[in-house]
């Protein structure tokens, strides 16, 4: 089974890191890319400037709350465009909010995470997510 590309939107650096070590850590077969912020992620997907080369993830694990263009108008974004809509979207974020959740599914995210405080429980929720969009899931082909 090959690696599946994974695009991680995240503006901490340090919870870039720390996802990247939950991934090392469970040995999870991925290639993760990072960007900062919604403006670049939709740069990312579609090709476009430093981007041109990008792989075309299978996966976007998506923050709410960044700088430029958030998760949220990302997400409506991506799922208003007909060439990226089928792409799942996880959000992985630091919220709690009911509101979040509910415009977060509304806007057809395929799940929402909320990143734990603690450093174990963040690795088991990683875990979590590994198992199963690392393991079951099966993912239509990459567009070019």
């Amino acid at each position: 089974m090959r690696p599946i590309t994974i695009l991680l939107a995240e503006d901490s650096p340090e919870d870039v890191e720390l996802v990247r070590e939950a991934f090392d850590y469970h040995r999870f077969a991925a290639d993760l890319h990072a960007v900062r912020d919604g403006v670049e992620a939709m740069a990312f997907l579609r090709r476009e400037g430093e981007h041109a080369e990008a792989p075309a993830p299978d996966l976007l694990l998506l923050d709410l709350n960044m700088p430029r263009k958030d998760g949220r108008e990302t997400l409506a974004e991506i799922k208003a465009d007909p060439d990226l809509h089928t792409l799942p979207v996880v959000i992985l974020t630091t919220s709690t909010a009911e509101v979040d959740i509910v415009e977060s599914y509304t806007r057809h995210a395929s799940a929402f995470l909320t990143k734990p405080v603690d450093f174990d429980a963040f690795l088991e929720l990683i875990r979590q997510l590994g198992e199963f969009w690392l393991t079951a899931v099966r993912y239509p082909p990459r567009t070019a």
